[in-house]
């Protein structure tokens, strides 16, 4: 027997914010819109002054994290207004299917960013550690799996209202989540990593701790710890929806409209805006090309190569004085 209806088929458990009306959804919608239209300009204004500033000569002045702030504000500017137009276009699935994927892959982007803002104070703090190549090649892996498991929810979310299998959408639940337990973990391991790094003392004489950017580094660890954390509570939050899941009909508090708003826009918010107002790009900036220990202080390899071309240009300088005095 066929089914009354075609897909993309309407969810079978309870969503996240439930099905968007115009009160107040259009109006809520709207004021975080507002607060993403203006991150993205803050942060594209900041990655282009920067770019500019490197164009111009000045060392080490580009930060790309800014751009990816930017690209994050303007995922989060299209997942509202997908929720908006789902708002006046309520039967359309292929908008509500859309608003819901956007809402749920934007936030990746921020786990990254702050990912490798960590290995940043890792390798500031335990040079000899963070850049061990088994550490570099790891981290190169966990970002692989970041990645990965955001195309497996994509598809597993797409799939899954395009079939009526039972078996399919069992299995698609459970790769969820998996992908939600595990982003959380990725969340919160800045939270855990930086501020560990920081107050285990570096006892390596070869290599010892070496600051760069702007600020303290315990400034630096604050600012990713209080990030990580806020993340971490908005994926957290996901997570455990996941595995509450309920009929529709049955919704429960963590379904309403202000949970769904709080713990997915309104913490993202607080943290690009404080990666805006505490100048993470002037904080966290390393200089360009650095690739191992003794980088970061000496200005990336380009300086340390330049200073010992100096170096040999003074030795050479110095025992031709002496030659000549010699033969004086």
């Amino acid at each position: 027997q066929q089914p009354p209806f075609k897909p993309p088929y309407p969810p079978s458990t309870a969503t996240l914010g439930g099905q968007p009306t115009r009160l107040p959804d259009i109006p809520v919608s709207a004021v975080l819109l507002a607060f993403f239209i203006g991150s993205a300009a803050t942060h594209l204004t900041i990655f282009v002054r920067n770019k500019r500033k490197a164009a111009n000569g000045v060392p080490h002045a580009g930060f790309f994290f800014s751009f990816l702030c930017f690209i994050f504000s303007m995922t989060r500017i299209a997942a509202l207004s997908l929720r908006i137009a789902w708002t006046e276009h309520p039967t359309n699935a292929n908008v509500a299917l859309a608003a819901t994927v956007m809402t749920a892959a934007g936030v990746l982007i921020l786990f990254i960013v702050n990912l490798v803002l960590t290995r940043r104070v890792v390798r500031g703090l335990h040079p000899g550690l963070g850049w061990h190549r088994a550490v570099t090649n790891g981290f190169k892996v966990l970002l692989a799996t970041v990645i990965g498991m955001l195309i497996m929810v994509v598809i597993c979310s797409v799939h899954s209202v395009f079939t009526l299998d039972v078996g399919a959408r069992t299995k698609e639940r459970q790769v969820t989540l998996f992908a939600s337990v595990y982003l959380t973990v990725m969340a919160v391991t800045p939270a855990v990593v930086a501020p560990l790094a920081y107050l285990i003392p570096n006892r390596g004489a070869r290599h010892p701790a070496e600051g760069f950017g702007k600020g303290s580094m315990g400034g630096k660890v604050a600012l990713l710890t209080c990030a990580s954390l806020l993340l971490a509570l908005g994926a957290g939050f996901r997570a455990g929806t996941n595995f509450a899941a309920k009929p529709i009909g049955q919704e429960q508090w963590y379904h309403s409209k202000p949970a769904f708003y709080c713990f997915n826009f309104v913490v993202e918010i607080l943290v690009v805006y404080s990666y805006a107002i505490f100048r993470f790009d002037r904080r966290f900036r390393v200089p360009d090309g650095s690739a191992a220990p003794g980088h970061y202080s000496n200005g990336g390899p380009e300086v340390e190569e330049g200073e010992e071309v100096a170096h040999e240009l003074r030795n050479k300088g110095t025992s031709s004085g002496d030659d000549s005095s010699r033969v004086v």
